[in-house]
């Protein structure tokens, strides 16, 4: 009787971290959508504005901190990075960030769409976004790079628990 009591609490406790561990997959599709879709957005603004449009809207954000503090040394430092902003950076930055977004954005709406081949099309994806992470990290030692790295690794193991479960179900016949 207690064997039979310890093995339904440990097919319990497989499902419940069954359901953390998709809880968790759901909620990091939700952030990564969410920032891909920030991503993308901004790319477009980009390729959108024109270039003066985009100083102006730089100098009218800060010239009430630089009036106010003259010291502000963000706001000094944005109103420098739009003076070297010229058209073919800002086009760059355009479509660099539209591809990485759109490409993103893509993975996400087909991973929560539940598209068999799209996880492990993602995990490759993912995969190479974080080993161009760790060289910018390695090479300029911005800290957000090394976060976004290991949030890339959290949801290729996320993802590949995930495809597990999917391909198992699909294989068993059960519903998706």
């Amino acid at each position: 009787m207690a064997v039979t009591e310890a093995a339904a609490n440990l097919r319990r406790d497989r499902t419940f971290a069954a359901r953390v561990a998709h809880w968790l997959f759901e909620a990091s599709l939700a952030i990564k959508g969410v920032l891909c879709s920030g991503e993308t957005l901004a790319g477009i603004g980009l390729l959108l504005t024109p270039n003066n449009l985009a100083a102006r809207l730089a100098f009218w954000l800060t010239h009430h901190n630089l009036a106010a503090r003259p010291d502000d040394t963000m706001a000094e430092w944005t109103r420098q990075a739009v003076d070297y902003f010229p058209v073919h950076i800002q086009s760059f930055y355009g479509w660099y960030l539209l591809a990485h977004g759109g490409l993103k954005l893509t993975m996400v709406l087909m991973l929560w769409r539940k598209v068999l081949w799209a996880y492990p099309v993602a995990m490759v994806v993912l995969i190479g976004f974080v080993i161009y992470q760790l060289h910018e990290f390695m090479t300029y030692g911005s800290p957000v790079l090394l976060l976004l790295a290991i949030f890339d690794l959290f949801m290729v193991g996320l993802i590949g628990q995930e495809y597990k479960v999917l391909k198992r179900q699909v294989t068993a016949g059960e519903e998706v």
